[in-house]
Parts: structure tokens; sequence; C-alpha cells
């Protein structure tokens, strides 16, 4: 079927009372286990790739990848730039074929990051391109396995967490379509439990009045995953447990196998992926 809009995907989503998985795909396997699963759970999906991935798969690459694939899919599918760092890679990517972006540009001062995600938006919106930005800081540890580079000590720094009425005014200033927030997630693999506010959750999307994202949701219980649905998140990135969940699958057969062929790891991976994101589309819209 066409592919849809992002926009179209987290309203349903809202009425819904559910979130949709956004995964980040990094070639053809996880692009086609991703969809496969969204298909077989009759849910909508949101493919991504992330600016941090470009050293995998270049973005001109990947992106016919998902649009050729979403394409031919039997469910509502987005494309989206996931965590894109400046305003040129937002604009590549949209002339790549992504119908989102997202602007990350938390590590910015509060001012600095309104003034570049408006740029952005402006140019997004004219071609009819929804775009996700940030306010507050979701941390990546070095030590998390996901192209981190911030110090693990800043995990428990609520200073980070996101403001809801900052948020708010941040959603009115730049226009934003989705807001991702800070309230106690971590990118890449959690090294202790994370200490959730889900108070200041429900804050934020009371305020912001914008379709809230979750980053850094792999390393969470179901039961907290479930919380932060319930308190307004409508969408959710998801890759490092899927990306674990197939690389430790491919280790077991390929520990078993005597004689792997390429082409057989190209499968393997893709039901792996296939796997994991089922489980995971299963978990958000229950």
């Amino acid at each position: 079927m066409p592919i849809v809009s992002m926009m179209e995907i987290l309203e349903d989503a809202k009425k819904g009372g559910y979130a949709v998985g956004c995964f980040n795909c990094i070639d053809l396997a996880t692009a086609r286990g991703v969809l496969d699963a969204a298909v077989d759970e009759n849910a909508p999906v949101i493919l991504c790739h992330a600016q941090v991935h470009f050293k995998y798969s270049p973005l001109e690459s990947v992106a016919p990848i998902m649009q050729s694939e979403a394409s031919r899919a039997r469910t509502a599918v987005a494309l989206m730039l996931d965590h894109g760092e400046d305003f040129e890679t937002a604009v590549r990517a949209m002339f790549c074929g992504v119908n989102a972006v997202m602007y990350d540009g938390s590590k910015l001062t509060y001012e600095e990051n309104i003034r570049r995600t408006r740029e952005v938006v402006n140019v997004a919106h004219a071609i009819d391109v929804a775009v996700e930005g940030e306010i507050g800081r979701i941390v990546r540890p070095v030590d998390a396995g996901a192209d981190g580079h911030d110090d693990s000590s800043l995990v428990d720094d609520e200073s980070l967490y996101t403001d809801p009425d900052e948020a708010a005014d941040y959603v009115e200033k730049t226009g934003v379509d989705a807001l991702a927030c800070a309230f106690g997630t971590v990118h890449g693999v959690y090294r202790k439990a994370p200490r959730l506010d889900f108070d200041r959750l429900a804050a934020i999307a009371l305020k912001a009045k914008a379709p809230i994202v979750m980053h850094g949701g792999s390393g969470l219980t179901e039961a907290d995953v479930k919380e932060a649905i319930r308190n307004g998140v409508r969408k959710i990135n998801y890759y490092t447990n899927m990306a674990l969940y197939a690389g430790r699958r491919l280790k077991e057969l390929l520990n078993s196998c005597e004689e792997p062929f390429y082409h057989n790891v190209t499968v393997w991976a893709r039901e792996a992926i296939y796997e994991d994101a089922r489980k995971a589309i299963r978990l958000f819209r229950n």
C-alpha cells in the first residue's frame, strides 16, 4: 500500500490508546523483518534510519530500500530519519524520500534548539514532511553499546529531564508535529534499572499537546512500557533489544553450523529481527 503520513499513524494511535513502533533499519534484512512482523500483527509501523548508523549503511542506500519494501507492505508504513543532528542531514533525508524527520537539537541551548528546529520545520512542512523534535536530553552512555558518547554518570541526572512547561513552549514556537522527551530512559543497554518519572511524562503529554515519543525504550520492563503508554507515549523508538537478539541468535546458529554461507546468515538475521519486532509490536499495542 502507499506510504502514509506519520501523523496519520500517530493520530490513530492516540484514538486507540496505543503506541506505534519506530524501528531502526540498517539494511534489507532489518527492513523486511520489521515489515513482515507488522503485517502479521496487522499493525502500522514506522521505519527509520539514524544518523549514527550512516557509518554502517549510507542514507542514500537505505532510504530506497525502506521505500521499496514499505510500498509493497500490506500495512500502513511511514519512513523517517532518526536523530538527525543538523539541518543539512534533515534536508538530505527529505530528498531521499522519507516523509518524517527527527531533528535532535537536545545538546544545544534551549533558544538555539528552538531556532534550528524551526528552520527544519519550515522546510519540511512546505513539502508535507512531519518533524519530531527533542527537548530535554535522552542520554546515550559510552558503555551502553549504542554509539554512545555521554558519561555514564549522566544517566541519573534529572536536570536533563524534560520540563513540561518548556515542552509546551517548544512545541508552540517550533511547530513540531511530535515530541521526544526525557523522563529517565537512556539509549542502549541498561546497566541498572532506570528511575522513570511517569508523573513528569503525564504532565508533558498534557501540556505539550503533541504526540509524545519515547526513545531508549529497549531496556524497560513490559510494565514500564505499558505505564509509559498509559501516560501519553504514542511512538516508541526501538533498536537495541532487536539488534542484540538478532546478534545472539546469529551467534547460536553460526556455532551450530559446520559450513555457514553468507546468504544463510542474511535469512537468519531477517527471521530474528522478525521475531523480536513482532514481540515488541504486540507489547506496544496491548
